[in-house]
C-alpha cells in the first residue's frame, strides 16, 4: 500500500503550483540525510569491535578486513543497477527499497558470531548501502541542481557523518556494551532502522510535492540507454579514477585504525575511537563549509588537487614519527571534507540530469571494487607484516599503500583540472551559484 494514501490530496492545476520553497528542499534534504545516517552508523561499527572479534570470536585482520570489503564485493554490479533502478523507479521508491536492505543486513549481522553468517548479513547491508548512497545523490542533485548544490551536498553529508562520528565514539558513550562483541551491533540495529524511517518520510514528502507543486525544475528521468556511459566524456572519469584511490586511502584505513592505534601507538580503545572520530568531525563542520565556497568561487579542481595532497604525508608520519596523532588526523580530516564536497556535486554539472543515477551508480561501482581490494589488501598485508601490539612495524606496508593512493589522488586531480581549464572544460573552475545553470 502506497505510504500516502492516508495523505492523499487532490492535483492541482499546473498554473496554480508553486515551486517548493527553499525551507521545503531543505526539510526533503534532512529526512533523505536521516537514512545516510543510519547507513553510516551501521558501516562503522565493525571497526570499534575489531579487537574484540580477535579476541573473543579468533578473527584475523584478513577476516575484519573481509566483513568490509564484502560489503563492497556486490557493489561491483549492484550500485550501476541501483543507479539504473533509480532512474526508472524514482528516487523515493528506490531509497525505500535500498533502506530496507540495510535495516535488514544490520540484523542478520548481529544474529551469530560465525564469520560466515556475519559475512552474509554485511552483504546483504552492502546490497542496499551503496544504492541508498546512489538514490539519496541523485535526490539531492534533483532538488537543489541550480541552486546550493555544492553546500546542500555538504550539509547531506554532515548529517550522514554524524552516524560514523556517533560509531566510531561509541566505545566511549557506550562503554557498557564493550563488554562483548554483539552489544554495540545491537546497538547498531536500532540505528540501522532509521535508514527505513528516513525512506518514508521522505516519500510523504516527495509524494506531497509532486501534488501541490511544480517540480519541473527538480528534473526528470528519460529512459536510460546503457551506451551513454561513453558518453560520459573524460573529466567524468579522471573524477570516478580520484574517487576510487581516495576513498580507498580513507576507509580502509578506518576499518583497522582503532586496532592500530591500540596495538601501535599504545592508546585505549576510547582514545583510538576518538581520534578515528577526529577525522569525521572535520567533515561534519568543513563539508559544508568548502561546498559553500566552491558554490561561491568556483575552483573545484584546484580544491580536489590541495587536498589529495594532504593525504600522501599523514601515514607515514604515524608509522615512523612519535607525532601526536591528532596532527596527521586532523591533515586527513581537511582532505576529507575537501575533496567530497567537491566531487560529487561535479559530476552533476559534467552529466545530463536524466541520467545522474546512472552516472552515480557506475562511479560507486567503481569506487567499490577499489573498497574490496584494498580492505582484503590491507588485511593481508598487516597479516603478512605479522602486526600486532608485539610487532607495531608490521603495519608500515599497509602505510605506504595509502600513500601511494595519495600520490594518485593529487595525480588525478591534476589532470581534471588540466582538463577543465581547456576547451572541453564543464566549468567546474569557473561554475558558482549565480552561474549554475538552472
Amino acid at each position: 500500500m502506497d505510504v500516502t494514501s492516508s495523505l492523499q490530496t487532490p492535483l492541482m492545476p499546473d498554473a496554480e503550483r508553486q515551486q517548493p520553497t527553499r525551507f521545503y528542499r531543505w526539510m526533503v534534504l534532512v529526512f533523505v540525510s536521516l537514512a545516510m545516517f543510519g547507513n553510516y552508523y551501521v558501516y562503522d561499527c565493525i571497526a570499534p569491535v575489531a579487537d574484540l572479534l580477535a579476541r573473543q570470536l579468533g578473527f584475523s585482520d584478513s577476516n575484519i578486513g573481509l566483513l568490509q570489503a564484502i560489503y563492497s564485493i556486490p557493489n561491483v554490479f549492484m550500485v550501476l543497477i541501483g543507479g539504473y533502478v533509480v532512474d526508472r523507479i524514482g528516487t523515493r521508491k528506490a531509497i525505500f527499497i535500498f533502506g530496507t536492505l540495510c535495516f535488514a543486513g544490520s540484523v542478520v549481522t548481529v544474529l551469530s558470531g560465525k564469520l560466515t553468517v556475519m559475512a552474509i548479513g554485511r552483504l546483504i547491508f552492502g546490497l542496499g548501502a551503496e544504492s541508498l548512497i546512489v538514490a539519496v545523490t541523485t535526490a539531492v542533485a534533483k532538488w537543489f541542481r541550480g541552486k546550493e548544490l555544492s553546500f546542500a551536498f555538504g550539509i547531506n553529508l554532515t548529517i550522514a557523518r554524524a552516524g560514523t562520528w556517533l560509531a566510531q565514539n561509541s566505545p566511549t558513550w557506550a562503554h557498557s556494551a564493550y563488554d562483548n562483541w554483539r552489544s554495540p551491533l545491537l546497538i547498531s540495529v536500532g540505528f540501522g532502522s532509521l535508514c527505513v524511517v528516513g525512506a518514508i518520510l521522505y516519500w510523504v514528502l516527495e509524494s506531497y510535492a509532486e501534488r501541490r507543486m511544480d517540480l519541473k525544475h527538480q528534473g526528470s528521468t528519460d529512459k536510460v540507454v546503457f551506451s551513454d556511459i561513453y558518453k560520459f566524456g573524460v573529466s567524468y572519469w579522471y573524477i570516478v579514477a580520484l574517487c576510487v584511490v581516495f576513498y580507498s586511502a580513507i576507509f580502509p584505513f578506518e576499518t583497522f585504525a582503532i586496532k592500530f592505534f591500540i596495538e601501535a601507538r599504545g592508546t585505549t580503545r576510547e582514545l583510538g575511537g576518538f581520534l578515528v572520530s577526529i577525522l569525521t568531525a572535520f567533515t561534519m563542520f568543513g563539508t559544508p563549509v568548502f561546498g559553500l565556497f566552491a558554490d561561491r568561487f568556483g575552483r573545484r579542481a584546484t580544491l580536489m588537487m590541495l587536498g589529495s595532497t594532504l593525504l600522501i604525508p599523514v601515514y607515514l608520519m604515524m608509522a615512523y614519527t612519535n607525532v601526536s596523532l591528532y596532527v596527521p588526523m586532523a591533515m586527513m580530516g581537511v582532505a576529507f571534507s575537501l575533496i567530497p564536497a567537491l566531487m560529487w556535486p561535479s559530476v552533476a554539472y559534467i552529466v545530463d540530469q536524466s541520467k545522474l543515477g546512472t552516472a552515480y551508480g557506475l562511479m560507486t561501482m567503481i569506487q567499490n571494487i577499489g573498497l574490496a581490494a584494498f580492505n582484503l589488501l590491507i588485511g593481508w598485508a598487516n597479516d603478512h607484516g605479522h602486526a600486532s601490539a608485539q610487532n607495531p612495524a608490521g603495519y608500515r606496508l599497509g602505510m605506504w599503500i595509502f600513500s601511494v593512493l595519495g600520490f594518485l589522488g593529487v595525480l588525478f586531480a591534476f589532470l581534471l583540472r588540466q582538463r577543465e581549464r581547456g576547451p572541453h572544460g564543464h566549468g567546474l573552475e569557473t561554475i558558482t551559484t549565480a552561474s549554475a545553470p538552472a
